[in-house]
């Protein structure tokens, strides 16, 4: 269930609900690196589990769980 603040209007999704997560909450999420995350990012940058917002990596949480099914070492 979401969490929805009564006086605001924020609305706070969890991590694992997300369409996009930052690097940072990623790193978090997965348990790797920013650095190394970002490196991925560079090291493949035809892969389809993430999507540039201006100067922002936003990476696409189902699409890069695929992509860590498939991988053999990250």
């Amino acid at each position: 269930m979401e969490n929805i603040c009564s006086n605001c209007k924020t609305n706070i999704t969890p991590v694992w609900r997300r369409y996009t997560l930052t690097v940072e909450e990623a790193a978090g999420y997965y348990h790797i690196g920013e650095n190394k995350l970002r490196s991925l990012i560079n090291e493949h940058p035809h892969e389809n589990f993430y999507v540039m917002n201006g100067n922002r990596v936003l990476i696409k949480r189902a699409k890069f769980e695929e992509y860590l099914e498939q991988a053999t070492a990250v």
